[in-house]
């Protein structure tokens, strides 16, 4: 069975933006400063840059 890479790959860019804009929106909506730290995965899925993939290395995806 062979795995599509680019399906997750383009999945996890789409979760990072919608969880940042999420973020950003709860803290529109309630005040609290912290969820604007939702600017960071925005960016990553954004750039399609995963720094907790950077650090950890274990999200690194075979090339086809």
């Amino acid at each position: 069975m062979e795995v599509n890479y680019n399906k997750i790959r383009s999945f996890c860019r789409v979760f990072r933006i919608v969880i940042g804009i999420a973020l950003i929106i709860a803290g529109v909506v309630t005040g609290i400063k912290w969820f604007y730290l939702g600017i960071i995965p925005l960016i990553a899925g954004v750039a399609n840059f995963c720094p907790l993939c950077l650090i950890t290395k274990k999200c690194d995806l075979p090339d086809q």
